[in-house]
């Protein structure tokens, strides 16, 4: 839901927009703009000749007066409509659905019927050293299985993932605000419901931390975003509920970069634990960063288009996307109606699927959760999934050649970034050993796998719904000028993109909506002759796609570059997701169908025990 939408993977978008002519359809959305600046202003042919100008279309004097009359009465409705009180609560009157055909029914349920069945680990039968932050890895089942049996209190264990927080946020700047009043409440409650046998489940006593864009009654709600440091929503998000109902403890409420972007915040910029010289990649930058340090059992993130994907690869964290329409997002921060989902980042792929099992299913609220069931069992037989590789995500990196169509400024542009392009390609050969090493090790593994092409789509321009919804969720921003409050004020960033975004015309966002359903409807023919499919993490494509479909994806560590590794650059401007360098980790993402969810999360864990990376953890944390 997040950016979910990171810097790296806007700037490719935009890049290809520009490059296939998307731009000479902008002329109802460039007039309305230059028509907008004064209230009363009405649009005449001057108007009409400069928004002509942007579109790079011609409009002759008698075409021009036969528009002015309709031109203005859409104004006066466009302005109308702005009067009205808009929050960011408010969805648009449409719902995204991934499937294209009635697949599930029934009542909603908020409440978990299901019972998770995992594999108790061999913890459970050992001391709990005197030092409990020895503990600080241990995975979710390995601590609830220490807690079932008493033989560690919630208590400590809050109080032990509090003091890491406190200690390592110096450095990682992960943390927006300590919920320690609350946690230690809760902490107590889960001691004496133990203790009285009234044992909820495997997330029962395990603190957590939340990615603050969802609402916390009497707690900020920042989103991470300047302007917004004080703002407090009164209800509790439906994932928070959740999880309280669970028995798991909120402990702190951890940064996004603003408003979902990147991992830049008011704060400041949350640092990678394998690199501080890093930032964690975003927007799930608190969520991954503390995860991946040990200072929190678990954390929920958000994607719209990377935010869970991309910090969760540079912090070498087990991510899961869910399926779009899995889990409510009611008191989460809207960025993109048809495209924000809310997933797990934890230590492992089972993590995940326990947290899920406590946080999916209709709410009643957002209406575009569906009743799908998911039911996790750590012992279903992954063998009998059909897996495919995304073939041509593999292949080495292209030949560097100028965008087609490109304007001389944008020329000019590619010309000065040769050199970092080049430094780029170097790295992202020497990270393809790992991507194909994964591919030996699922063979070795005994899977038959298939090669499959990813379907043939402009979905970097097809994206570009993104960025019209965000600009629409945001609105009240760019016309009262609050946006100059946010921290980041490049080209790149969500001020400059929001304004750009007016100039994005309806029929043209429909058209794109339209495209999106010829996609839907491709992939739905893919994962007709496979269940699984394996995709390079940096890849855009495959993040792009499905974002825009609604595919469940999971994010797995897969290894740790060597000393030989390309250097990365000497600053993290945050335009490249895979800047790397030695000793940092890399990941893998493995693709699976709408709604089966579980299955694809089974597959993921298989790989991840025949790997062993999830163990792996950041030297001096």
């Amino acid at each position: 839901m997040n950016d979910p939408f990171t810097r790296a993977s806007r700037r490719r978008f935009l890049g290809i927009c520009a490059g296939v002519g998307v731009t000479s359809s902008f002329f109802a959305g460039a007039l309305c703009s230059l028509a907008g600046q004064t209230p009363m202003m009405e649009i005449d042919d001057t108007m009409i000749d400069r928004a002509a100008f942007l579109a790079g279309i011609t409009i002759s004097p008698a075409q021009k007066a036969a528009m002015r009359v309709k031109l203005n009465q859409q104004l006066r409705g466009i302005r109308a409509v702005r009067k009205v009180n808009l929050t960011n609560s408010t969805p648009p009157a449409y719902r995204f659905d991934p499937l294209l055909a009635a697949t599930f029914s029934g009542e909603a349920k908020p409440v978990r019927n299901e019972t998770a069945i995992s594999d108790a680990p061999a913890i459970a039968d050992s001391e709990v050293p005197k030092d409990l932050e020895q503990l600080a890895y241990s995975n979710v089942r390995e601590l609830s299985e220490l807690l079932k049996r008493q033989k560690v209190s919630a208590v400590d264990l809050t109080e032990m993932y509090l003091a890491r927080l406190k200690r390592f946020d110096p450095r990682l700047h992960f943390v927006v605000t300590l919920t320690e009043d609350r946690a230690e409440a809760q902490a107590k409650e889960a001691d004496r419901d133990i203790a009285a046998g009234r044992y909820r489940g495997s997330l029962h006593g395990i603190p957590w931390g939340a990615k603050d864009l969802l609402a916390v009654k009497n707690y900020p709600t920042t989103w991470g975003a300047g302007g917004f440091e004080h703002q407090t929503i009164d209800e509790d998000a439906a994932v928070v509920k959740r999880l309280d109902s669970a028995g798991a403890i909120l402990v702190a409420k951890l940064t996004l970069g603003a408003l979902a972007m990147g991992d830049k915040w008011f704060g400041g910029r949350t640092r990678n634990p394998w690199n501080v010289n890093q930032g964690s990649s975003g927007s799930s930058a608190g969520s991954a960063s503390a995860a991946a340090s040990g200072c929190v059992g678990f954390a929920i993130g958000s994607e719209t288009l990377g935010s869970i994907s991309s910090p969760s690869t540079r912090c070498g964290t087990s991510g899961y996307r869910p399926t779009f329409g899995f889990v409510p997002r009611t008191g989460a921060m809207a960025l993109a109606w048809t495209m924000d989902k809310l997933g797990p980042i934890c230590r492992s792929v089972e993590d995940c699927a326990l947290v899920m099992q406590a946080i999916y299913g209709p709410d009643g609220s957002d209406l575009t959760v569906q009743a799908a069931p998911f039911s996790w069992d750590a012992r279903f037989d992954w063998r009998t999934l059909r897996v495919g590789y995304a073939r041509s995500e593999f292949s080495p990196t292209k030949e560097d050649k100028p965008p087609e169509n490109a304007t001389r400024e944008e020329l000019k542009e590619w010309e000065a970034q040769k050199d970092d392009r080049s430094a780029a390609r170097l790295r992202a050969d020497y990270d393809r050993q790992y991507d194909l090493a994964a591919l030996d090790r699922l063979r070795k593994m005994g899977i038959d796998l298939q090669s499959v092409e990813l379907p043939a789509y402009p979905v970097h321009a097809i994206a570009q719904l993104l960025t019209a919804e965000a600009a629409a969720a945001f609105d009240d921003l760019t016309l009262t000028g609050r946006d100059n409050l946010l921290t980041e004020q490049g080209p790149e960033d969500w001020p400059n993109t929001f304004r750009v975004a007016r100039f994005f015309p309806a029929v043209d966002y429909i058209q794109a909506n339209r495209s999106r359903t010829k996609l839907m409807q491709a992939m739905g023919a893919l994962f007709s002759k496979v269940d699984v499919i394996v995709a390079p993490s940096n890849s855009s494509t495959q993040l792009t796609m499905t974002n825009l479909t609604g595919h469940p994806a999971v994010i797995v560590p897969n290894g740790i570059r060597g000393q030989d590794a390309p250097k990365p650059p000497a600053i993290d401007t945050g335009d490249d997701d895979s800047i790397g360098g030695p000793g940092t980790p890399l990941s893998i993402t493995f693709l699976g169908n709408l709604y089966q969810d579980a299955n694809l999360l089974a597959f993921a864990r298989a790989y991840q025990l025949a790997s062993g990376f999830y163990h792996l953890r950041p030297p001096g944390f």
